[in-house]
């Protein structure tokens, strides 16, 4: 009986997995993803990383800081029949651009009192505090995106993240690399050193799980900022999974 449990058991898994897989190809190939989109597929690996962090079509998932909306419209479309997407903090982009389109309907947006700004003198940018407002999500996802803040900042969007989460849910985090306890300078302001990240996420409460080679590139040799052309679509960048106890 338990052997039979066991097989059952993988078996389900494995459907799983060749569900949510159909449904980012599907999502990934869809009609209207801008060229531009697409041609990032191959670096990004959207797939496999959200395969890592575990994604499954029923989820609740909040994405911070969506940008222009490149993974937004993977996630949107994965997660509409089942689960559930939101988008919080600096939002403006999606909303305009993305969120009015046939299909994003049901992407929810988060309206927060945070006020993200850069303090005079700064080289980074801080958030106000703010409250997500929803709890008992699944998946916390940002891509790219703490190296932009200074600590403050990114200890308040790694609590409130804690607080929107179940017990058991997960943040998953990608980010430049920076080489470890490297001072800021003019070449590494949109990197962060893996190692505080890991740091700062466990201090916010959660454990730390896995880390994948997804983004591993050996050719980068973490010296120069990451929007140069010698650099830029190539940059070295940790993948990080956390888990809220």
């Amino acid at each position: 009986m338990r052997l039979i449990f066991s097989v059952l058991l993988i078996s389900l898994t494995s459907f799983a997995h060749a569900d949510i897989d159909a449904k980012v190809e599907a999502a990934l190939n869809a009609d209207g993803r801008p060229e531009a989109d697409m041609s990032r597929d191959r670096n990004r690996k959207p797939l496999e990383t959200l395969t890592f962090f575990g994604l499954t079509d029923d989820m609740r998932v909040l994405e911070l800081l969506p940008g222009g909306g490149w993974y937004t419209r993977v996630l949107a479309p994965v997660l509409a029949e089942n689960g559930k997407l939101y988008v919080a903090l600096g939002t403006g982009r999606v909303q305009e651009r993305i969120l009015t389109q046939p299909g994003f309907e049901k992407v929810e947006v988060i309206e927060t009192n945070e006020n993200t700004h850069r303090p005079e003198g700064a080289r980074q940018y801080t958030m106000d505090e703010f409250d997500f407002g929803v709890r008992d999500l699944d998946m916390v996802l940002t891509f790219r995106n703490v190296h932009n803040f200074g600590e403050e900042g990114r200890m308040l969007m790694h609590r409130e993240s804690f607080e929107a989460l179940r017990s058991g849910g997960v943040y998953g985090v990608v980010d430049h690399t920076r080489r470890h306890m490297e001072r800021d300078n003019n070449e590494n302001r949109r990197r962060i050193d893996p190692v505080l990240v890991i740091q700062e996420v466990q201090a916010a409460g959660f454990e730390f799980v896995e880390f994948s080679d997804l983004h591993f590139r050996a050719d980068d040799e973490l010296e120069y900022e990451v929007g140069r052309r010698s650099v830029s679509g190539n940059t070295d960048r940790f993948t990080f999974l956390f888990r809220k106890p």
